[in-house]
């Protein structure tokens, strides 16, 4: 759900005289109450930080519209021991896909573009897209697309784009060589990671990626992509506003979402956190608070990979999906879009041919820009969320009636079992 970072990539060379960063055992509650009302995911935090394989991680939870309870253990950077809390900032990277999908939603509700609208009606240059004959094979064996890429296509991984962090061979050279990229790890080298210079602008990007052939026919393939990062780009033209001036507006603003964009202003270089990769039994902070790439405007807005937030800002967005797009509703809410809009969001936008076999939706079904779970899925049906390349995850479970974020900084994510055993831990308690 992520930038994706092989191991040995993020790994190899990476002994940088970090071998005395060992963690602290320290562990903090913020709210009373969150280790009685959660003690499996209590216990599954401690864990982490007590065993050293974390510098620090968070718990957000909450039941319909109430507070969230936060907690955590361990702390935002090994360098200055500040413990995790709800404002604590971190990288979402993939977790912003669900907020572009649904800044997406937003224009569909507002009548100015349609869920099956081809995107060429916007950006006329994806109009006669080739495809590969071979996918990841040669970019100039091609053959014309049968099907124009609409809409929901670009929301569900099945416009046949491809994306650098998965495509391998020529089409992979090509979208580095031309900066289509999904977001920014950190200022420093990474051994097996070739530095690429992102395209200087989403429009820049858009008319790039035009140019390269599809990996697979529109409409036929889930498979994880730029997609988000080009609806980007579909949301400036058809809502006339700078992508980031457009989330912030729509979104945002009305949330009250006031520590959430592209980048980390240097007032709040306290409360951000350090990434760090593990390495011979310690953390390595490859992208540190203090000198971190997310000082920096980045080149463009990276729609699939590019916000930070925090666990209380994005407990807002969560809690206005699971209000089927109030937030609040118990006590004077806000309505930011209709609960018709709010319920095709977050409902199944897969067609049953679309192939799935082996993917991260292998037997599940996509919504916009977040993973659907099906009646036979692990957990049951009501789940809608995604989860992030450095060990984030969130979701909404309809079903129960409850928002839960999951966060930490490690990439890639599975050198620790944090993201993929979060959401059942806390559904243990939840359910008992």
């Amino acid at each position: 759900m992520n930038m994706m970072v092989t191991r040995r990539a993020m790994l190899g060379g990476m002994a940088l005289g970090g071998s005395g960063l060992l963690l602290p055992k320290a562990a903090w509650a913020f709210k009373e109450g969150g280790a009685q009302l959660y003690p499996a995911t209590h216990a599954f935090i401690e864990g982490f930080v007590d065993r050293r394989e974390l510098a620090g991680a968070l718990a957000a939870i909450g039941k319909g519209q109430a507070d969230a309870t936060f907690f955590g253990a361990g702390v935002q950077s090994l360098s200055d021991a500040v413990p995790v809390g709800p404002d604590t900032l971190w990288r979402l990277y993939s977790m912003t896909k669900p907020v572009t999908g649904i800044a997406a939603m937003l224009l569909i509700e507002d009548g100015k573009m349609k869920l099956d609208q081809p995107i060429a009606d916007f950006l006329p240059a994806f109009a006669h897209m080739q495809v590969q004959n071979t996918p990841d094979g040669s970019i100039t064996d091609v053959r014309p697309a049968k099907t124009p890429i609409t809409v929901r296509h670009l929301l569900t991984h099945t416009a046949g784009l491809g994306y650098n962090i998965i495509q391998k061979g020529p089409i992979k050279k090509a979208y580095d060589d031309n900066g289509i990229v999904g977001g920014q790890a950190s200022r420093l080298p990474i051994p097996g990671l070739p530095p690429v210079t992102p395209a200087p602008s989403l429009a820049v990007m858009a008319d790039r990626l035009a140019t390269l052939p599809l990996v697979y026919e529109p409409g036929t393939k889930w498979s994880y992509s730029i997609g988000l990062d080009l609806m980007g780009r579909v949301i400036e033209v058809v809502s006339g506003q700078a992508f980031d001036a457009f989330l912030k507006a729509r979104l945002f603003d009305p949330l009250g979402m006031t520590s959430t964009g592209f980048m980390v202003e240097k007032k709040d270089i306290g409360r951000f956190t350090s990434n760090y990769a593990a390495f011979g039994g310690a953390l390595i902070p490859f992208d540190p608070a203090n000198s971190s790439i997310y000082l920096d405007k980045p080149p463009y807005p990276f729609g699939g990979g590019g916000l930070v937030s925090s666990a209380r800002d994005y407990d807002r967005f969560l809690a206005m999906l699971l209000g089927e797009g109030e937030v609040g509703g118990e006590t004077g809410g806000k309505r930011i879009m209709t609960v018709e809009t709010a319920r095709l969001a977050m409902s199944n936008m897969l067609d049953d041919s679309v192939d799935r076999k082996g993917t991260f939706v292998d037997g599940q079904g996509f919504g916009a820009g977040g993973r659907v779970s099906l009646p036979a899925s692990p957990g049951g049906e009501g789940l809608f969320g995604w989860a992030g390349a450095a060990g984030t995850i969130g979701f909404v479970h309809r079903g129960l009636g409850y928002r839960v974020g999951g966060y930490t900084q490690i990439m890639p994510p599975e050198t620790v079992s944090f993201q993929a055993k979060f959401g059942e831990t806390v559904i243990k308690d939840i359910v008992g």
